[in-house]
C-alpha cells in the first residue's frame, strides 16, 4: 500500500510528523513521495533523503535550543536567525540534490516579489529547506534566482497539490498542524517567542516584545483559515489532525510526546486511510482494463 504524504507547517508543532511516519511504518504504508511545508518542509527532507522516522527523532531530541535561532554571518534581515536548522540541514542532507533523493519530494514557499507560490523540487534541497522555514520577518529570507523566498505557510500551510502532482495516482493524506481555535482566548498571555528563546528572553518585557506575540497569533490565526480554504480547493485523500493546538510556534516540547500526537492523530484515521487505498485501486484497475497504463506511483 502507497500514499502521498503532505505535511503542513507549524515550527514545533511539526515534530509530530514524526510520529505519523513511524504509524505508516509500523502498519506496513510506503510513502511514495511527499512534499511539506515550512516545520513540514525540514521533516520531508529528512525522510525523502532516506533518514527513518526513528533517526529524525534522535536527532531532533539533541538540539540545543540556546543555539537554535541564533543568527550566522551572511543572514538577511530577520527578527532571529536559524542556526540550529541551518546545522542539522547541513550534518544530515549536506550537498544532495532534490533528484538525489530516495523518494519524490517538493517543498513550499512563496515568492515576496511576485507574491506567487513556488514549489521547489530542483536543485539544492538544503537551500529548499531554508527557503519553506523563512517566516516572514521573523526567520531570514532566501534569495535564489531572483526570487526572494519566504514560508510556503503563506499561501499553503498544508501542500496537498504539490503532494498530489509529485505521484498523481496514489491517495494524497494531508497532516494538518494548525487549527481554527473553537473558543476565544481570554488574554493572548505573555510573549512566548520571547519565554522560550533563551538569547532574547531578557527582552520579553519591552513592548517590541508583545507587539511581536500578537502578529504570532495573527499569523497562526491567519494560517488557520488558509488552511481550511486550500483543503477545500485541494481536496486530500484523508486528512489528520494531531492534537497540538496549544503549542506555540516557537515552544520548548516534550519532543517524545509531540511524535506520540502524531503517532495517534495517524491510528485514528487507519480505517479512512485504507479504505482510500482500497478506491484508489480499483480505479486503477478499472483504468487498466481500458487501455491506460499506470505511470509512476500508480498501484499495480
Amino acid at each position: 500500500m502507497e500514499i502521498s504524504l503532505a505535511l503542513g507547517g507549524g515550527g514545533a508543532k511539526g515534530i509530530a510528523h514524526i510520529g505519523v511516519l513511524r504509524c505508516l511504518e509500523r502498519e506496513g504504508i510506503r510513502v511514495a513521495a511527499v512534499a511539506g511545508t515550512s516545520a513540514g518542509g525540514i521533516v520531508a527532507a529528512l525522510f525523502a533523503a532516506g533518514y527513518s522516522p526513528d533517526e529524525i527523532l534522535e536527532r531532533f531530541k539533541t538540539l540545543d535550543f540556546s543555539q537554535m535561532y541564533r543568527h550566522v554571518p551572511g543572514d538577511r534581515p530577520s527578527l532571529l536567525g536559524v542556526a540550529g536548522v541551518r546545522k542539522i540541514v547541513s550534518e544530515m542532507i549536506g550537498e544532495r540534490k532534490f533528484s538525489d533523493l530516495k523518494i519524490p519530494a517538493a517543498l513550499v514557499s512563496v515568492d515576496l516579489r511576485s507574491g506567487k507560490e513556488i514549489v521547489l523540487k530542483d536543485g539544492c534541497v538544503a537551500e529548499a529547506v531554508m527557503a519553506t522555514i523563512a517566516l516572514p520577518g521573523i526567520l531570514p529570507p532566501v534569495e535564489k534566482d531572483g526570487l526572494f523566498l519566504v514560508d510556503g505557510g503563506v499561501l499553503n500551510p498544508v501542500p496537498v497539490a504539490p503532494a498530489r502532482a509529485l505521484a498523481p495516482n496514489l491517495p494524497v493524506v494531508a497532516v494538518v498542524l494548525n487549527t481554527v481555535p473553537s473558543e476565544p482566548r481570554e488574554t493572548l498571555g505573555p510573549p512566548r517567542i520571547f519565554q522560550n528563546i533563551p538569547l532574547v528572553n531578557k527582552f520579553s518585557g519591552l513592548r517590541l516584545a508583545q507587539a511581536l506575540n500578537i502578529f504570532i497569533h495573527s499569523m497562526e490565526v491567519s494560517g488557520s483559515y488558509t488552511t481550511e480554504l486550500r483543503l477545500q480547493i485541494d481536496k486530500p485523500d484523508v486528512i489528520l489532525r494531531p492534537e497540538v493546538s496549544d503549542i506555540g510556534l516557537f515552544d520548548r516540547v516534550d519532543v517524545d510526546e509531540v511524535v506520540q500526537l502524531g503517532e495517534k492523530a495517524l491510528t485514528a484515521v487507519l480505517p479512512e486511510l485504507k479504505q482510500a487505498a482500497r478506491w484508489n485501486r480499483r480505479l486503477s484497475r478499472y483504468l487498466s482494463s481500458r487501455g491506460w497504463k499506470p505511470g509512476p506511483g500508480s498501484y499495480r
